[in-house]
């Protein structure tokens, strides 16, 4: 009868938010085979630093075995790989699997996704449910294939969305759920309990994207209604930003409020402002007040502490 303990665990992923997953399936007692990440990342002025992935910190922490394979197709990775003998692959925010990897155990690899999916397939999930004005999200676990974050659901979760959300929070309670699901869906592999379904078989469901955010995607458009600027800077807050420009050079806005005002005539992207204490940008429909920015080459900062150093000409614009 297979156990935890006999059970042979690969782990793959990278960032902050796959490090909780790992933590779970390590402190819950999982047998862990191997760890894979990415490689070291060069850093510093002349890239002289090497910095490890969040993955790999904690995994060293744990005395667990480490592969970094700059190619998943690389020969001598894949056998390194079938040597293991796992049973299980797990992939926690990692990179596009070859299908020699992913077939390999015999109770195949799961993933957690960061969405209900068939919803928000892609590599900005939790960015893009906020932009969207998402009152819920989730994670998915489900079995890999050809097609990315298509293969047949396993288990979902929910979490609510809430309007002062921005996509750190939501980042961080999904970070913490997904750890739990990781070790119920490994649980339900074990048991042999588990009845995975399409995600063709949720035809009610809303086929958003969730397509990797560039610079350009930052932009605002202060020409859009209030609820969907504010939406869109909570949603890209506080990385990578969402950014305008004021006298030619970069703005990021963290932090706004949406302010139910008349502006009859005013020109979106206008700033009205007493010089001191507040700062409202105009929309299509109305106004947001915003909170924290950062001027380009600035620190971000409370806008009473800009408006102290900084003075605003008359009929300024955010372009």
């Amino acid at each position: 009868m297979m156990t935890k303990e006999s059970l042979k665990i690969v782990y793959m992923g990278t960032p902050d938010f796959a490090v909780e997953s790992l933590r779970a399936l390590v402190e819950g007692g999982y047998n862990i085979a191997a760890v894979v990440t990415m490689p070291d990342k060069p850093m510093g002025r002349h890239g002289s630093v090497l910095q490890p992935s969040p993955v790999k910190q904690y995994a060293l922490e744990q005395g667990l075995k480490i592969m970094q394979p700059a190619n998943l197709k690389d020969p001598q990775f894949i056998e390194d790989l079938r040597s293991l003998q796992a049973d299980l692959q797990i992939v926690v925010a990692f990179r596009m699997l070859p299908e020699v990897v992913w077939q390999m155990p015999k109770f195949g690899t799961f993933n957690a996704h960061a969405s209900l999916l068939p919803k928000y397939r892609g590599a900005a999930p939790i960015n893009w449910a906020v932009i969207n004005g998402e009152t819920e999200t989730g994670i998915t676990t489900f079995f890999l294939k050809h097609e990315i974050d298509t293969g047949d659901i396993i288990q979902q979760v929910r979490i609510p969305i809430s309007e002062t959300d921005n996509v750190e929070t939501v980042h961080d309670k999904l970070m913490v759920l997904s750890g739990k699901l990781v070790t119920e869906t490994v649980d339900n592999i074990i048991a042999g309990t588990v009845k995975s379904i399409p995600q063709d078989q949720f035809t009610n469901v809303e086929l958003t994207p969730a397509p990797k955010i560039f610079r350009d995607t930052c932009r605002i458009d202060w020409n859009q209604p209030t609820k969907k600027v504010y939406d869109f800077i909570r949603g890209l807050s506080p990385y990578p930003a969402a950014w305008t420009t004021l006298d030619g050079k970069a703005v990021k806005i963290f932090e706004a409020e949406r302010e139910a005002i008349s502006t009859p005539g005013e020109k979106p992207g206008a700033i009205q402002t007493d010089g001191k204490t507040y700062m409202k940008v105009i929309t299509s429909d109305g106004a947001l007040n915003i909170l924290t920015l950062q001027l380009e080459g600035k620190k971000r900062m409370p806008i009473s502490d800009l408006l102290r150093g900084f003075k605003l000409a008359e009929n300024t614009f955010f372009v």
